[in-house]
């Protein structure tokens, strides 16, 4: 894709999955990286299979404020720059507000809510030199809300809106901010499921079947392109269709 080849993108939540995924699209489209995650070891095996020239890993908690403001001057430090920021950190705990703890809620917000505000406040007077772009990586749990997973919700949901009001505020500085909204995405976390959860998906999905993760990296790697550079304060559903339904069960 166009305008990638040469830039330095930040990937947190890098050491599997989907933003494993995103690193090797961007990887192989020419970027420079900056990959983070809290699992260092994880991390380090993912890194082994790019060009050393070309990628930093750093193990970084992004709900530590301190930890993302030196995350992000190191990475500037190394290759003189940042381009591209993909917040895809992210972490579920499963349960209704009465079945969750508040140590849950810390968790979740700390992690899915403000290690996006700490990412992208520390990283925009860097992209705002280079009117570079922010894809944050939200889900189809903010735009509606599910069973049984209140407090993922009410983050990805303050996830989708901080995308557009961010949109708002830096557009015409040129830095573009958009979102990736996933529904079910095949990972470690997600094949564990009994199949009968999984199936349950499926039947809720119009394509059928969970994501692979390198899907949900072709659309982040469109987004941080030239290709899009007309799009700013999208929250893009990438669900293979599941959000299309209007909830009333399938009877045919």
């Amino acid at each position: 894709m166009k305008g990638i080849e040469g830039k330095t993108a930040l990937v947190t939540g890098a050491a599997n999955g989907i933003g494993a995924a995103i690193a090797r699209r961007l990887y192989t489209e020419g970027a420079k990286l900056i990959l983070v995650d809290w699992n260092q070891e994880q991390l380090a095996q993912t890194a082994q299979q790019f060009d050393v020239q070309r990628v930093m890993t750093l193990k970084v908690d992004v709900s530590d404020p301190q930890q993302v403001e030196t995350m992000v001057a190191e990475g500037v430090n190394r290759f003189g720059q940042l381009d591209i920021l993909v917040n895809n950190a992210g972490v579920h705990i499963p349960g209704s507000v009465l079945e969750t703890s508040v140590e849950d809620w810390k968790k979740i917000s700390g992690v899915d809510i403000d290690g996006v505000v700490y990412c992208s406040k520390f990283a925009l007077p860097e992209l705002l030199k280079t009117k570079g772009c922010i894809v944050n990586t939200a889900s189809v749990s903010g735009l509606g809300g599910d069973w049984g997973a209140a407090f993922y919700c009410a983050a990805k949901g303050a996830v989708v809106n901080l995308t557009r009001a961010m949109a708002l505020d830096h557009g015409e500085a040129g830095v573009r901010i958009n979102a990736v909204c996933p529904s079910l995405v095949k990972t470690n976390m997600t094949n564990g499921w009994p199949q009968e959860v999984r199936d349950k998906f499926n039947e809720r999905i119009a394509l059928g079947r969970a994501a692979e993760p390198e899907e949900v990296a072709s659309v982040v790697t469109f987004l941080v392109s030239d290709d899009a550079s007309f799009l700013t304060g999208v929250n893009l559903p990438v669900d293979g269709g599941a959000t299309t339904s209007d909830g009333q069960p399938k009877i045919v």
